[in-house]
């Protein structure tokens, strides 16, 4: 069993201007100023509560529920009205057809929602790629480790015969939780020094790259 496990936006997708621009609708419907959008970038990955929870501390939870709603119907809009850009990053398609190709066993743990995720993997046509989907609906926030707890348990694997590839310190500090491999990817939103220090035992440049270190 060989299961590589990736976040979805930052380490598959680049989703950064539709998260912002919702994010950014989502304070102004509460009369609040919007965060800059690089605080915006670092709190990708964890669930919507907790997003707001970072980017406005002194929230109750209630309104962070509440803003949380208005994120996702801003984002719902954006999407019926085409708004919504979740591109592949280049490269990442080959990376995942060539280790699917190979028999790797392919999952995704993410802070996206169940049909956000279904949407995005869709649009960019690799659904039939994944065996294993965690998203936020179903699990505490990242890095609690349950998301990929639950993907090792649906893939049947170990945890020694996983890797968690993905791009914020959430992402490695879940693995290391989980008991598997942590590998960052340094063109998402966290910087590489914060991937290595949550854990990673490595960061790569590119999908050519992470698919050789892989092959290895």
């Amino acid at each position: 069993m060989k299961l590589a496990v990736f976040d979805c936006d930052g380490t598959l997708i680049d989703g950064q201007a539709s998260i912002c621009e919702a994010m950014e609708i989502a304070f102004a419907a509460f009369d609040l100023p919007a965060p800059s959008r690089g605080n915006i970038r670092r709190a990708v990955g964890l669930s919507l509560p907790r997003a707001i929870r970072q980017l406005l501390p002194d929230s109750s939870e209630e309104q962070q529920h509440a803003m949380a709603d208005a994120y996702k119907e801003a984002f719902r809009t954006a999407r019926s009205e085409g708004r919504v850009a979740q591109p592949l990053f280049p490269g990442i398609e080959d990376l995942l057809r060539t280790l699917h190709g190979a028999g790797w066993t392919l999952g995704v743990a993410t802070g996206m929602s169940d049909r956000g995720l279904a949407h995005c993997l869709a649009d960019n046509g690799i659904s039939d790629l994944f065996v294993t989907l965690q998203t936020a609906d179903r699990h505490p926030s990242k890095p609690h480790p349950a998301m990929l707890e639950e993907a090792l348990f649906e893939a049947g694997a170990l945890p020694e015969e996983a890797v968690m590839i993905g791009d914020t310190g959430y992402d490695m500090q879940m693995a290391t939780s989980a008991g598997t491999r942590a590998i960052g990817v340094d063109w998402g939103y966290h910087h590489p020094h914060e991937l290595i220090a949550a854990g990673a035992e490595k960061v790569v440049e590119t999908p050519a790259e992470l698919l050789e270190y892989l092959q290895t």
